[in-house]
This record gives structure tokens, C-alpha cells and sequence, in this order.
């Protein structure tokens, strides 16, 4: 009976806080869940056959809009993953044009598929100076130019580095191919907290984050991160910026 326990404790504990619903501040999420279970119980009871294959649609929206607590770092300095998925790209960019565009910046280009967790989160402490809708097409969001042509929500983050001194952070919520519905619950000139969560990219996306060039990247192209807990680059590290990394 020993062993069952510890399975229990290892296994299904670690699988129900993953496939935990993400919280009321979500509810339309609540609400497709809700909506999909429903209708996959109509259709079985008319056709038992089909109504299994909705049944696993709907097992999978469950998955998809699970939302884990994550270990956050709380730490001045330190830009961690607003999302889980894979680094895209890091390169040299200026801010997106209705965030000002300014030149001088870092982004750190992060791919979130269907099957990652799209809760997003905030990756450093700050206040909030701005964040802009700004409408656009669906392309595939592992392309490049979904960063300037796709739907986007985009959040201008000051962030204090000294006691006198600020500098400004970006980050982007962008829709993909897929993702049709982005909400970002970030108001105007209010103070946020390193990994809290602020909104979701529905079914499959992508997240740029803009860094001024003091911060070093601490992450390499092709690396999984995970959000609230990946440490993308840390201000004025003595670490040169990670090489992209190789599956072996």
C-alpha cells in the first residue's frame, strides 16, 4: 500500500494542480469549458459514438486552459518567461510602433503551441505605463513577421533599477493561426508584481518580450520556458548572451 501512496503523492497530485482551471479573473475560459462538456453530453446521448470523440475535444479544452501555480523569483533585476513555450528568436528590435518605437532593444520571441499552458504572466515588477490593442491578420506566430503584421495586445512596463533611476520593458501578447481571442486584464498606471498572472492567448501564440540592451539574455534559441519561473536575462550580468542550444 506504500507504493500507492507515493504514487498518488508523485503522480495524480502533480496532474490535478496541472490541469487546475485558470481563475474566475478568466471566466470566458470557465465558460468554453463549460460550453464544450455540454454539448459533448447532448451529442452522446444521441450518438454515443460521436459524442465520445467531443468528449475528448472537450477533455482537451480542459487541458488547454489549465492554469499551475508556478516557484516565482521574486527579485529586482531578473526578467523572467510570461509564457511557456520555446524561444523563438533573440534580436536586435525597436519597440513596437504603438509603444513609441524605440530603437535599442532586445526581443526575446517566445512560441507557445496548442499543447503548452497559455496563461500569461508578468515578467518583472514594475508599473504599468500603457498597454495597446492593436488589430492585425492570424499568421502562423512562429513566423517573424507575426511580431509586426498579427493581432497583438502590447504593455509598456517601467520598472525601477535604482533609486532615482528607470528604464522602460516591453512584452506582447500575439494571436497566431489559431489563437483568435486575446485578454489582457492590465489597467493603465497601476503597480504589478513579478509573476502574476494578467491574461491568456487562446489556442496557440506567441509572446515578445522588449529588453533595453542592459539586459542580458540568459536564455538560448530553441530552450523550453516556463512562465513565472524561466529567467530570460538579468541586468547588467557579467554573462555573455547564451548560444542557441542543441537537442541532443
Amino acid at each position: 500500500m506504500v507504493w500507492l501512496k507515493t504514487l498518488y503523492k508523485v503522480n495524480v497530485r502533480h496532474f490535478l494542480a496541472q490541469v487546475k482551471l485558470c481563475n474566475f479573473e478568466y471566466p470566458k475560459g470557465l465558460t468554453i469549458v463549460l460550453s464544450a462538456l455540454a454539448i459533448a453530453a447532448a451529442i452522446f446521448y444521441f450518438l454515443p459514438f460521436l459524442g465520445l470523440l467531443c468528449f475528448i475535444v472537450a477533455g482537451w479544452t480542459v487541458y488547454f486552459f489549465r492554469d499551475p501555480d508556478r516557484v516565482v523569483i521574486q527579485s529586482p533585476g531578473i526578467i523572467l518567461s510570461p509564457a511557456d513555450g520555446v524561444v523563438q528568436s533573440i534580436i536586435p528590435s525597436a519597440l513596437p510602433p504603438e509603444l513609441g518605437g524605440k530603437r535599442g532593444y532586445t526581443r526575446i520571441s517566445i512560441f507557445l503551441n496548442i499543447f503548452n499552458v497559455h496563461v500569461n504572466r508578468i515578467p518583472i515588477a514594475g508599473r504599468v505605463i500603457k498597454t495597446v490593442y492593436h488589430p492585425g491578420k492570424f499568421l502562423n506566430a512562429s513566423f517573424d513577421k507575426a511580431s509586426t503584421l498579427n493581432e497583438r495586445q502590447s504593455t509598456l512596463l517601467e520598472v525601477s533599477v535604482g533609486e532615482d533611476e528607470t528604464i522602460e520593458i516591453a512584452f506582447v501578447q500575439i494571436a497566431g493561426l489559431i489563437a483568435r481571442r486575446i485578454v489582457n486584464e492590465i489597467e493603465d498606471d497601476t503597480e504589478v508584481r513579478a509573476g502574476a498572472r494578467f491574461g491568456i492567448i487562446k489556442f496557440g501564440s506567441r509572446m515578445d518580450v522588449y529588453l533595453p540592451e542592459s539586459y542580458v539574455a540568459q536564455v538560448g534559441v530553441g530552450q523550453i520556458a516556463v512562465g513565472g519561473e524561466t529567467i530570460l536575462a538579468t541586468l547588467f550580468s557579467s554573462e555573455d548572451t547564451r548560444p542557441t542550444f542543441v537537442k541532443m
